[in-house]
């Protein structure tokens, strides 16, 4: 069970129960549908309610484009790509796209983007691939998704023909409205449903996630069972003291009310880069309204310390960290001796690499906590599915509590509409004639 690690962040650790009584009451609220934005819980027990049968369909669904593809693209933008690359990233070679002998496909990402070059280089790349795509947008009309979708659909259907592109091309959608539930339908796609009270940024426990990862090779019983443990974990019956997404939840919230407006999400493993990409989303989508909220920021350690280092080390004193230490690595390297040792580093001869990087991690903790940065540290016993699902849901659990506590609404994202809104009428789009002589006079 993954564990949180409060000593560095507070006075006194015991101060975290000051919030006690409110995260009750938001947990509470979470349970019994009572809180702002009770039409998007469906992920709060999602883990334990994901049964066999549904995951060998997502399975058998994964095995076809295993067994017909080289290449699968996942289209989608925000919770809808995030989370399947955050696992996916985690858990794969890291130099996989260069090394791939055919065991698992390849897994790539369109459609969180509307860069022309990057669009360009991915068509080019999939000639003479036998790729298949993953289309997931409950409406279908997300511009970046539905532009990339639209150039993959085309291109699958020129090189592997129609019969073959509906067999590789799978829709993750609304059950009955949108674009997308259109065109599946239509063109015969398989196709799995987003559920309508689970929001994008909780989705990945969901086909929107669960797929690409189950086409990835990775095994998804393990990543539900570490949710669905890590969800009895958080239970309301559990003792705060003993909740981590509780613990969690009241410690940010303590120091935001401090003046630590910013929490920088740290890990120092590569591999997690994308989990903090996932996170960012999460907390910032859920929290960023009403005038408020921590500003959620990353970065990857030790990388970051030679660019980033220093503002944290000595800036100004509006920032906390929260640091995803894992504890032990899937690989052995040691440390070589050299005979001439012009580096001067024969002292760490024979040990691990890893032994250093903990190294790394401590002496970073020690530096910025005396400079003045709160530090809180998650521990995650090993990079595999069991672990990432428990993280997963740690995070999902204690952002609902947190944003609540802010008395927010962490289910919605109004502001997220503003700049489709000011695209659309920039572009053109037909319906918003209005808007697009308003903002050309604006112009």
């Amino acid at each position: 069970m993954i564990k949180l690690d409060i000593t560095k962040a507070l006075e006194n650790a015991a101060q975290a129960a000051t919030l006690k009584e409110k995260v009750a009451a938001a947990q509470e609220a979470l349970e019994n549908g009572t809180c702002p934005g009770n039409d998007f819980l469906g992920w709060l027990h999602l883990p334990s309610s994901i049964t066999s049968a549904f995951l060998s369909e997502i399975k058998a669904c994964a095995e076809v484009l295993r067994s017909n593809c080289d290449t699968v693209v996942v289209a989608g933008i925000g919770g809808s790509y995030l989370g399947a690359r955050a696992v996916i990233e985690a858990l794969g070679n890291s130099f996989a796209w260069l090394t791939n002998k055919g065991e698992n496909p390849d897994i790539l990402f369109a459609g969180n983007n509307i860069g022309e070059d990057y669009l360009y280089e991915l068509t080019q790349y999939l000639k003479g691939r036998n790729f298949g795509v993953i289309n997931i947008s409950k409406s279908g009309t997300t511009t970046e998704t539905a532009l990339a979708f639209r150039l993959l659909k085309k291109q699958c259907e020129e090189q592997r023909g129609k019969e073959m592109a509906r067999k590789v091309i799978v829709a993750v959608t609304d059950a009955k409205k949108g674009a997308a539930r259109t065109t599946a339908d239509k063109e015969g796609y398989t196709s799995f449903i987003i559920p309508d009270n689970v929001g994008g940024r909780f989705s990945v426990l969901t086909p929107v996630g669960l797929l690409p990862i189950a086409v990835a090779g990775f095994d998804i019983d393990k990543l539900v069972q570490g949710a669905a443990d890590m969800e009895a974990a958080t239970a309301p019956t559990v003792p705060f003291e003993e909740n981590p997404s509780a613990v969690y939840a009241a410690v940010r919230n303590i120091l935001y009310a401090q003046g630590k407006k910013i929490e920088i999400l740290v890990n120092f493993q590569p591999k997690l880069h994308f989990m903090n990409e996932w996170w960012k989303q999460l907390y910032g989508e859920s929290e960023g309204k009403d005038l408020k909220g921590i500003f959620p920021a990353a970065v990857d350690f030790s990388t970051d310390l030679h660019s980033m280092g220093q503002w944290i080390q000595e800036g100004e004193r509006s920032i906390f960290e929260t640091v995803i230490s894992v504890d032990t690595p899937e690989h052995t390297l040691l440390f070589p001796h050299d005979e001439e040792n012009l580096d001067g580093l024969n002292f760490l001869a024979g040990k691990r690499v890893d032994e250093v990087n903990k190294m790394a991690e401590l002496g970073t903790q020690l530096a910025h906590v005396d400079g003045g940065v709160p530090n809180m540290r998650v521990v995650v016993d090993r990079l595999d599915e069991y672990n990432l699902g428990q993280l997963i849901y740690f995070f999902e659990k204690a952002c609902g509590i947190s944003g609540l506590l802010l008395e927010v609404n962490p289910f919605n994202q109004p502001g997220v509409e503003a700049y489709k809104k000011n695209m659309f009428a920039l572009l053109g789009k037909p319906g918003y004639e209005k808007e697009t002589e308003a903002i050309k006079n604006r112009l």
